[in-house]
């Protein structure tokens, strides 16, 4: 995470976090708009692998693409002008009010960001634990995580055509399958 990004994505008093709808790939676009009018915005996102015209790709993509969380206070800021920024499509709301994300979620997200800005989930993966790889040729691939090491390797057992294929990743391309 960028040094003094968790700093200004504090909350304090009033404010709380709040749901925006991007329009389609608009998410970064949004978040520089958003930031223009002075609107603090968290986009979360994770690297993956996009496979195309038998070509393999690793990009920083969205955690939850056409979605973006904002800081508001409701009582203060001008809200209802995010509905008419440049990238966002709408902003969550229920009679027309803004409905805040519950308490924690946000933070969780925000807690599991590293140096990179990249949301990870590999903290607590455990020998014997079912994962599914982000990245790397396998990407999209569940398989059995049978050993970590200190160093941030890990191997992880796919089962393909009826056999046990044993791959050799980096912990951080890992995301615990549910």
């Amino acid at each position: 995470m960028v040094p003094g990004t968790r700093k200004t994505l504090a909350l304090e008093g009033n404010e709380r976090w709040f749901l925006v709808h991007t329009q389609p790939n608009g998410e970064r676009k949004a978040e520089l708009h958003l930031g223009a009018q002075g609107f603090r915005a968290y986009l979360p996102q994770i690297q993956k692998t996009i496979r195309h015209a038998r070509q393999l790709r690793t990009v920083r993509a969205p955690l939850f693409p056409r979605y973006m969380f904002l800081i508001l206070d409701p009582g203060r800021d001008r809200w209802l002008s995010v509905r008419s920024t440049a990238g966002v499509s709408s902003l969550f709301t229920c009679e027309d009010r803004p409905v805040p994300v519950p308490k924690g979620i946000v933070e969780a997200l925000i807690a599991r960001t590293d140096e990179a800005n990249l949301t990870r989930f590999d903290a607590g993966l455990t020998a014997g634990q079912t994962v599914r790889i982000l990245s790397g040729p396998f990407a999209d691939f569940v398989g059995t995580l049978e050993r970590l090491d200190s160093a941030g390797r890990v191997r992880v057992l796919l089962t393909m055509m009826g056999t046990e294929v044993p791959v050799a990743l980096q912990r951080s391309a890992l995301l615990p399958a549910a």
